[in-house]
């Protein structure tokens, strides 16, 4: 699955690049995906209106979903672990800004220190909460949720917004060590890669990545405005990029004839 995502603020001389990503590993699935519905909740909480309410308990409940399907705590632990061995050995490198390093070591650990302190069961009140259970229940039929199918639910939307954004974030503070612990993996391991041009002759491109190299994470940086998209499909040892030509929603992309620029970041 590729998924776009925004890339870090420029300036106006250097407009924003479209990004593309494609996770290379399931935890790396797994964590974009709970960056994904975790940004919609915090966007949706923050709106008064009650459709974005409903948006953002159905975030809410997708967040329960994937948390509650293995121990997703010890595999960002096991993740934040990983990454702190790695900041640590560049503190053995020449020329590394030791301010900034430490500053990201120190991080890290206080993450890594806060995810452990909300201990196993840190989820326990939102799965014995009878509203979001019920929500959950209905909504696996389409249309579930409607008024006459839950009617305290209905009454809820109704409240004030403050009282709802408060509810709101009662369940955030929750979910929210995890879901910034996965925030800031993410954006570490974003930042950790250095981006190359790169050049899809006809459209195609394909890359064999060295043995050991660690990847998790493709992006593809495009210029705005482009008239066309990246479809990449691979595994860690290697991968292809197509370059498809969209037209409208009622025709297929296909792939393009020209050569394409852009910029390859292996994180």
């Amino acid at each position: 699955m590729i998924k776009a995502a925004a890339s870090a603020p420029t300036t106006e001389e250097s407009p924003r690049l479209w990004e593309f990503e494609q996770p290379l590993s399931e935890r790396m699935r797994t964590f974009m995906r709970l960056e994904f519905l975790y940004q919609q909740m915090l966007y949706n909480s923050e709106n008064e209106s009650d459709w974005a309410s409903r948006a953002a308990i159905g975030s809410l409940l997708d967040i329960m979903s994937i948390l509650t399907r293995g121990d997703m705590r010890a595999d960002i632990m096991k993740e934040l672990d990983r990454q702190l061995d790695l900041l640590r050995r560049f503190q053995e490198q020449p020329e590394v800004d030791v301010t900034r390093l430490d500053s990201l070591i120190r991080n890290f650990s206080a993450i890594r220190q806060e995810l452990q302190g909300v201990g196993m069961n840190y989820l326990q009140s939102i799965k014995e909460s009878e509203f979001l259970g019920a929500i959950k229940h209905r909504s696996s039929i389409p249309g579930g949720t409607c008024e006459f199918d839950l009617p305290a639910y209905s009454h809820w939307l109704r409240q004030p917004f403050d009282r709802r954004r408060a509810d709101l974030l009662r369940w955030l503070t929750l979910i929210r060590p995890i879901c910034d612990a996965v925030m800031e993996l993410l954006w570490l391991i974003r930042e950790c890669a250095q981006p190359t041009r790169r050049l899809a002759i006809g459209g195609m491109y394909q890359h064999t990545m060295a043995k050991d190299n660690g990847c998790q994470l493709i992006r593809v940086s495009l210029a705005p405005g482009a008239p066309f998209f990246p479809e990449i499909s691979g595994n860690q040892h290697r991968f292809t990029v197509r370059f498809l030509e969209w037209s409208s929603i009622d025709s297929r992309a296909t792939q393009t004839g020209h050569d394409v620029s852009f910029r390859l970041s292996l994180c």
